[in-house]
């Protein structure tokens, strides 16, 4: 059975180490908040200018004021800070942030992200992504594994335009964890009840099989 969103964001939320800078990117990225693994240290970084972001707030306790990058409502933890933008990028681009979890369209078996533009339809420009793979450490991917068509989005090379090259790491997707190596996309895990078949037919990408692949654990 297919992973939902909130299941993507908990198994990404298991490759967080203790005393990690985190950025959290729109849409599937930012639900991780909810499922950093208690008593471990881990800093939530927003490029809109906020280090030490929360989980998300329960029903009725918003503050309009608090909003990650991409205007959702968050909470703050002790000894967060707020700062301009400036100072939030100067972070990124020095290497301050130890992993960056993005969503995206398309990803190449070689690790190219495409996850800003589609050609013909209206931007309002490609925010941060372009910085944060530039300049993260580690760069994990949470996605749907095909498209509404039911279209692979792991791909031999992609076709919408880029946002980085060769800078992806690793893959969640609804459907299974995957490691990029320069031989193409290795299958470390498959969701629960998904098998490698299915897998491998969704995957337009070369996709490495190596023995008996276990299912995600939660």
């Amino acid at each position: 059975m297919a992973l939902d969103k909130f299941q993507i964001a908990q198994r990404i939320a298991q490759e967080l180490q203790d005393g990690f800078y985190v950025n959290l990117g729109i849409g599937i990225p930012t639900l991780v908040a909810n499922y950093i693994p208690p008593r471990m240290n881990v800093v939530l970084q927003s490029e809109n200018g906020l280090l030490g972001m929360g989980p998300f707030p329960v029903a009725g306790k918003e503050d309009a004021d608090l909003i990650n990058a991409g205007k959702q409502t968050i909470t703050t933890v002790p000894g967060s800070a707020f700062f301009d933008s400036a100072m939030s990028f100067g972070m990124i681009r020095s290497g301050k942030v130890d992993l960056t979890v993005l969503g995206a369209m398309e990803v190449s078996e070689r690790g190219d992200i495409a996850n800003w533009k589609i050609p013909g339809k209206m931007v309002k420009g490609m925010g941060g992504a372009m910085d944060l793979v530039a300049s993260a450490k580690n760069i994990i991917v949470a996605m749907m594994h095909t498209n509404p068509k039911g279209e692979s989005k792991l791909l031999p090379s992609c076709s919408l335009p880029l946002t980085g090259i060769r800078c992806v790491k690793k893959i969640v997707s609804d459907l299974a964890v995957l490691d990029v190596t320069d031989q193409g996309f290795k299958l470390l895990e498959r969701a629960p009840g998904v098998s490698v078949e299915e897998i491998q037919s969704k995957t337009a990408g070369k996709l490495l099989v190596e023995g008996t692949i276990p299912e995600m654990r939660f």
